[in-house]
């Protein structure tokens, strides 16, 4: 496996599914912690945060990320944590990455929607001067807080209009927060010309993804792994080449599935799903994408070629141009050539 570690970090990425302020590095989660020290229980020592970052289920999985999330309160840190989610991203040669950002969480935490827009704007644009690395985002509702957080991600969305901004999301719990409800702001940031990417079937059914593929026009599933176990929706997902945005190690770490020998990837490829490997909120679930590559080298058996192909597929999956897909997949190329050199 150290030869395979040493082809996946060299590897050219692109990363799909991964959280704003859940790719905030043990550092940086520990820096914001001691300087709002006394109003937040997120300890201010990083070597601390690996016990906090053990959750009990999804529940709690989302109870300890909102405390995270509540140590992010000017735009000063937006910043810092967006330059710094980018650095590490670029340190895993992740070339293209399409940020979930959630900016109704940091609205109503006191920063306005345009300091908020133009601290990630700002961080986008020199991130990629310093690190080569393009970012861009997809602002999602946090369904825990319902239609009123729809309504004001789809306004910021529309009255911001900032340069980075490709898609809309939904995330957080699923099991009491159902699809359909959001249709109308789905409908509305389609028509905007807006990209549909919400989670869906990661601790529910596959009924879940059905609902976002009907009712909100999904055109890549945030996790989908239930989808496994139901052949109509693994049919209609190969048929149509929607994408599901796999994290396994995030999978495991919620509780969603038992074990990484139980998770239904294996499944997933054999049904011929577009699926793409992704990270998650790594430093939560003390993982990278690096490390996701090599569990699903495991879990697929997968070499080089493989692991090559499956870095293209989410080239394939991404909503880059097509000019910037066709550059991507052949700097992929290009690697797997030189490495079997």
């Amino acid at each position: 496996m150290t030869d395979l570690s040493a082809f996946i970090a060299g590897l050219p990425k692109v990363e799909l599914h991964v959280h704003h302020v859940g790719s905030a590095s043990p550092r940086i989660v520990a820096e914001l912690a001691a300087r709002h020290e006394g109003a937040s229980p997120v300890p201010a020592d990083p070597d601390a945060l690996a016990d906090y970052f053990a959750f009990r289920d999804f529940a709690h999985f989302i109870e300890v990320y909102l405390s995270v999330v509540d140590l992010v309160r000017d735009p000063e840190d937006v910043w810092i944590l967006t330059h710094e989610v980018a650095r590490e991203l670029a340190r895993q040669q992740v070339r293209y990455a399409e940020l979930t950002v959630t900016p109704y969480s940091h609205v109503r935490r006191g920063i306005p929607a345009p300091a908020f827009c133009e601290a990630i704007e700002d961080a986008r644009k020199r991130a990629e001067a310093d690190f080569g690395i393009a970012l861009r985002w997809c602002f999602d509702i946090p369904g825990e807080a319902g239609l009123p957080a729809a309504e004001e991600t789809l306004r910021i969305c529309l009255d911001e209009q900032p340069a980075g901004l490709i898609s809309f999301g939904l995330g957080g719990p699923e099991i009491g927060v159902p699809r359909p409800q959001f249709k109308p702001y789905f409908d509305r940031a389609r028509a905007a010309g807006l990209r549909s990417v919400p989670h869906a079937g990661e601790t529910t059914g596959p009924q879940t993804v059905w609902d976002a593929l009907r009712d909100l026009g999904a055109e890549r599933i945030g996790h989908g792994i239930s989808a496994a176990e139901d052949p109509e929706l693994l049919a209609h997902l190969a048929q149509h080449r929607i994408a599901l945005e796999v994290c396994p190690t995030s999978n495991v770490r919620t509780r969603a599935i038992a074990s990484l020998d139980a998770h239904p990837l294996p499944r997933l490829v054999e049904a011929g799903v577009l699926v793409t490997i992704n990270s998650d909120d790594p430093p939560m679930f003390g993982t990278t994408l690096n490390d996701e590559y090599a569990v699903a080298a495991r879990l697929l058996d997968l070499g080089p070629q493989g692991l090559a192909a499956l870095a293209t597929d989410a080239v394939t999956a991404s909503f880059l141009p097509p000019g910037e897909k066709a550059r991507l997949a052949s700097e992929i190329d290009g690697y797997l050539a030189a490495s079997a050199g």
